[in-house]
């Protein structure tokens, strides 16, 4: 394996942590974070982008942004974006994953 070159050309965290208690912080996990990373996965895998080499969705405890959330970032890049819908995500694989351009009015 070349040390130089990453495993996936992009790797992608969705935070799914959900925190409890009304005097809490706010959370992704209650903003709807785990539907959107199965839709991202989902799409991914349609647009056939997944696989080593490629791109990988994962689920990842708190990211520590609670306040900017929900929040996915992408390595190697380390872009952080945060999301409303499925059509931000959808805009972030099709500029981002597969266009290689970042999505400013997302990224935080």
């Amino acid at each position: 394996m070349n040390d130089d070159k990453p495993f996936y050309r992009h790797h992608v965290f969705f935070c799914l942590n959900e925190r409890e208690g009304k005097d809490c912080r706010p959370s992704c996990g209650k903003s709807g974070a785990e539907a959107a990373q199965q839709h991202a996965k989902k799409r991914v895998k349609e647009l056939g982008l997944n696989g080593p080499g490629q791109v990988r969705i994962n689920k990842a405890g708190c990211l520590d942004r609670c306040e900017e959330g929900p929040v996915v970032v992408i390595y190697p890049q380390g872009t952080w974006y945060t999301y409303v819908d499925t059509t931000d995500i959808d805009e972030i694989i099709e500029r981002h994953l597969v266009k290689g351009e970042v999505v400013e009015r997302l990224k935080i």
